[in-house]
């Protein structure tokens, strides 16, 4: 390390961790951004459950949930294409939430929010058809064969979904993960469920509308490191228990 790059490296760290202190503090000031604690959801109803139209939006439109949303980009971007619609951004990362939370405040919008919470709890906040639909934009992948169901397409989170999801609610999966793309395929075609939009490369496919052309900082970084972008939609319809699917890493090497 050259002389100076320590401290360098210390003044860095010292820098992120005030940038980060000072969006939590904003965060706070965000009517958009609802944290609960822990013990407001850990084994019972989010107070908001089943009332996020009446109560927080105070309108009867569509419901759309952006999972593992990182900085908001997509939510904001359909909150903006869709004004009648409604958005919710959920992720754990505060300090990256802040951007999207900070956005949509400046632009006032008032169909977007955000919610900070692990997707594991996800069925604490919203009841029975309460939602008309789901994006997962870039999740991590889990590829190792022990956090298969980390995967928030995986059967376990499937499960979680049916809980909500109206019946003709669709589910978006859009990741530059061929991988996790395959393995999504491979759970719909295992538990019967209708795919009803599927590209390994949305736009050498030619495919990629003005939704779908919404980039995240994540995907900004993975075109320009050559990788293709997936895409895949598909309905859960009336199934409530999904089974896991014969589908092992090393399929991959004949794709």
């Amino acid at each position: 390390m050259k002389p100076g790059g320590i401290r360098e490296m210390q003044i860095s760290r010292s820098y992120m961790g005030k940038n980060k202190h000072k969006r939590f503090q904003e965060n706070l000031t965000f009517s958009n951004l609802i944290q609960p604690a822990f013990e407001e959801i850990f084994h019972r109803d989010y107070r908001l459950k089943g009332r996020w139209k009446d109560d927080f939006f105070r309108r009867d439109n569509p419901l759309v949930l952006e999972l593992g949303c990182g900085r908001g980009e997509y939510t904001v971007a359909l909150g903006g294409m869709f004004p009648d619609m409604n958005f919710i951004g959920i992720d754990i990362k505060g300090a990256r939430m802040w951007r999207g939370a900070k956005t949509a405040t400046e632009k006032g919008m008032d169909n977007v929010a955000f919610v900070r919470t692990r997707i594991e709890f996800i069925n604490s906040f919203f009841a029975p058809g309460e939602v008309d639909g789901i994006w997962i934009t870039f999740p991590d992948p889990q590829l190792k064969k022990n956090r298969v169901k980390k995967r928030l397409t995986s059967p376990q989170f499937l499960g979680m979904y049916a809980g909500f999801l109206k019946e003709n609610a669709t589910v978006h999966l859009k990741t530059d993960c061929l991988h996790l793309h395959e393995y999504t395929k491979a759970v719909a075609a295992t538990n019967g469920l209708e795919i009803t939009a599927a590209s390994r490369d949305i736009y050498g496919d030619g495919i990629a509308d003005e939704i779908l052309s919404v980039k995240t900082a994540y995907e900004n970084r993975f075109l320009s490191e050559g990788c293709k972008i997936t895409y895949l939609s598909f309905k859960l319809r009336d199934k409530k228990i999904f089974t896991e699917p014969d589908f092992e890493p090393d399929n991959m090497l004949s794709l």
